[in-house]
C-alpha cells in the first residue's frame, strides 16, 4: 500500500470504529446511575467479581483461538473456510468443557445460588460473539463491525433496564444482560452474516489446527497474565477490605475504562493496518514512529483531562454513596495510560508472530502486580492496589520497549514520554493531596500536557489530509 494511503486508511478505520463502538459505549456511562443506585457497593463487587471470574474462563475454554481466528484471518494465504471451521469446533469443545466447571463453581459459597452457570453461560456467550466478530474484522468488515458493537451494547442497555428497573434481578441481571446481548449478536452475525455458509468440515485438518494452536496457546496464560493484574487485586481488597470498598474500587475503574475504550478503538484499526500495510523496513520504522507519537499524545491528555475532573465524575455518573470511589481514579488513570501503551508495544509482536514474547512480559508483569499487591494493600488499602498496578504497567512498557526494537526499530520519543509521565504523575499526587490552590495548578498541568502533545496529532492529520487530495 501506498505511504501516502497507509495513515489515511488507519484513520478512516479509527474513525469508522470510533463513531460506532464509542457512542455506543459512552451510552452505558449514563446508567452507572442506575447501577449504582439499584445495586449496593456490596452487590456491585460481587456482579464484577462474577463478571472478572467469567473474563479469566474465557482464554481458558476457548484456548485464545479467537486471538487466531483474526490474526490468520488477515493473513490472505490462509484458507478462511479452514480458520473459521477451526475456531468454531474449539469454542464449542470449549462449551462442553466448561459444564463439569460450573458445577465446580455452582460448589462454591461465594457462588452458590446458580452464579456457576451463570459464569459459564457468560463465557460461552462471549467467546462466540468474539468469534464471529474478529473474522468479519480480519475481512475488512469494518464498518460491520462497528455497527455490530452499536447494537451489543443497545441490547445490553435494553436488558439492563428491563432485569434491574423491572424485574429487581440485581446481580443475576446485571450479568444476564451482558450474556444474552452477546448471544443475541453473536447468533445474528453467524447467520445474518452468512458465516455458516463457511463453516465446511472438509477444509479442517488437524496439522492446520495445530498451526494455529501453536500461536494461541501462548496467548492463553499471556491472557490469564493480564487478567491477574487487572484482577485479582479487586479479590485482594474483597478480602482484605471487605466487598463495600472493593464495590467502590470497581466503580472507580469505569472511569479509565473511558480510556481503554479510547485506545482500543485505536488499536483495532491499528492491528489491521500494522499487519497489512507492511512496507520495507525503512518505511516501517517511520510508520510505527509516527503512529506511537500521535497515540502517547491522545492517551495523555485523555488521562490529564480525566483526572483533572475525577471528582465531577464521580458526582455525575454514580449515586452518593459511592462518592468516595473518586480517590482511587488518579492513580488508575495513569495505569491505564500505561496498560494502552503497553498494548500498543504488543501489536510488534502480533505483526511478527511473536507471541511468546507477549507470555514472557505479561508473566514478569502479573508477579510485579502480585507481589506489589500483597505488600500495599494490607497497608494502603484499595489506593496501594492502584499503586502496585501502575508500577505493574510501567515495568512492563520499559521491558517491551526495549524488546520489541529487536524486530522494528522505532522512535519512541523518551524525552517527551518522560515529561508526559511527570505532569500526570504530578496531577495525581495534587488532586489526592490537595494543597492550596490545587485547582490551579491542575488548570496549569492539564494546559501544559495539551500544549505538549497537541502537535503531532494536528500535524498528523494535517499530512492525510494533504496527501488525501
Amino acid at each position: 500500500m501506498a505511504v501516502q494511503n497507509k495513515y489515511k486508511t488507519l484513520l478512516s478505520n479509527t474513525a469508522i470504529l470510533g463513531i460506532g463502538t464509542f457512542g455506543s459505549k459512552l451510552l452505558v456511562y449514563f446508567l452507572m446511575p442506575l447501577y449504582t443506585a439499584c445495586l449496593t457497593s456490596a452487590q456491585f463487587s460481587r456482579a464484577d467479581l462474577i463478571a472478572q471470574t467469567a473474563n479469566l474462563l474465557i482464554p481458558i475454554l476457548s484456548v485464545s483461538i479467537c486471538d487466531a481466528v483474526f490474526r490468520f484471518t488477515l493473513d490472505r494465504t490462509q484458507n478462511r473456510a479452514a480458520v473459521l471451521t477451526t475456531g468454531c469446533f474449539v469454542i464449542f469443545a470449549g462449551a462442553a468443557v466448561g459444564i463439569p466447571i460450573g458445577l465446580l463453581l455452582n460448589a462454591i459459597p461465594y457462588f452458590s445460588g446458580g452464579y456457576g452457570w451463570l459464569i459459564i453461560a457468560y463465557v460461552v456467550a462471549s467467546n462466540f460473539h468474539t468469534l464471529c466478530a474478529n473474522y468479519l474484522r480480519a475481512a475488512g468488515k469494518t464498518k460491520l463491525f462497528a455497527i455490530q458493537g452499536i447494537f451489543t451494547t443497545g441490547f445490553t442497555i435494553l436488558l439492563n433496564l428491563i432485569f434491574l428497573l423491572g424485574l429487581h434481578m440485581t446481580v443475576t441481571g446485571y450479568v444476564l444482560s451482558v450474556v444474552l446481548a452477546d448471544m443475541i449478536v453473536g447468533v445474528a452475525l453467524f447467520f445474518g452474516c452468512g458465516l455458516w455458509k463457511k463453516i465446511s468440515f472438509a477444509a479442517f485438518s488437524p496439522a492446520f489446527a495445530r498451526n494455529m494452536l501453536a500461536y494461541s496457546l501462548p496467548l492463553i496464560p499471556t491472557t490469564i497474565f493480564w487478567w491477574a493484574t487487572n484482577v485479582s487485586d479487586r479479590y485482594m481488597i474483597a478480602y482484605f477490605c471487605g466487598d463495600a470498598i472493593n464495590g467502590l474500587y470497581a466503580a472507580a475503574f469505569k472511569i479509565p475504562t473511558l480510556l481503554i475504550l479510547v485506545s482500543g478503538i485505536f488499536i483495532e484499526a491499528w492491528h489491521f493496518s500494522a499487519v497489512t500495510d507492511r512496507g520495507d523496513l525503512h518505511q516501517q520504522s517511520r510508520f510505527f514512529s509516527t503512529v506511537f507519537d500521535s497515540f502517547q499524545a491522545v492517551m495523555f491528555m485523555a488521562g490529564a483531562g480525566l483526572t483533572a475532573f475525577a471528582k465531577l465524575c464521580s458526582v455525575l455518573l454514580f449515586d452518593d454513596s459511592y462518592y468516595d470511589a473518586w480517590r482511587y481514579m488518579p492513580v488508575l488513570l495513569l495505569a491505564t495510560v500505561f496498560s494502552s501503551l503497553v498494548t500498543f508495544m504488543g501489536s510488534v509482536y502480533l505483526v511478527e508472530k511473536k507471541s511468546l514474547n507477549s507470555f514472557y512480559t505479561s508473566l514478569i508483569g502479573a508477579l510485579v502486580n502480585l507481589v506489589l499487591n500483597l505488600l500495599f494493600i494490607p497497608f494502603w488499602g484499595a489506593q496501594g492496589a492502584a499503586i502496585a498496578t501502575f508500577a505493574c504497567y510501567l515495568v512492563v512498557f520499559i521491558i517491551r520497549a526495549v524488546n520489541t526494537q529487536r524486530y522494528i526499530r522505532f522512535d519512541l520519543h523518551p524525552k517527551k514520554l518522560a515529561v508526559n509521565t511527570g505532569l500526570l504523575t504530578l496531577q495525581c499526587v495534587l488532586m489526592l493531596t490537595e494543597p492550596p490552590l490545587w485547582w490551579l495548578w491542575q488548570t496549569l498541568l492539564v494546559l501544559a500536557v495539551l500544549l505538549l502533545n497537541a502537535k503531532p496529532i494536528f500535524r498528523g492529520i494535517l499530512q492525510v489530509l494533504r496527501r488525501g487530495r
